[in-house]
């Protein structure tokens, strides 16, 4: 881990749903608003379902993980998506058992 890497507060963001045009830009213009940094993005359409993984920053965020991971699930299910954030200690966490 560099030291850049030390004031990094990662979590990870999984978005699911039935594919449409513009789920990238309404999902990044949320974060963007929250002032979470996108670091990593990978996305797939898997028979017509839009699934799509982010790494994210979240050591600028407006709000703790608790009230971002409401936010999330409020701001998916208005735009029919399912939408939600776990921290990466969590992954970390269960690579060291």
């Amino acid at each position: 881990m560099t030291n850049s890497d030390k004031n990094k507060d990662l979590a990870v963001v999984l978005v699911i749903g039935k594919d449409r045009s513009g789920i990238v830009a309404q999902v990044s213009d949320f974060l963007w608003k929250e002032e979470i940094n996108i670091e990593d993005i990978s996305q797939k359409i898997m028979q017509g379902i839009f699934v799509m993984t982010m790494l994210v920053d979240l050591a600028k965020a407006r709000s703790d993980l608790g009230v971002l991971s409401t936010k999330f699930a409020n701001f998916g299910e208005d735009i029919g998506l399912s939408i939600q954030i776990q921290h990466y200690r969590i992954f970390e966490a269960m690579h060291r058992v």
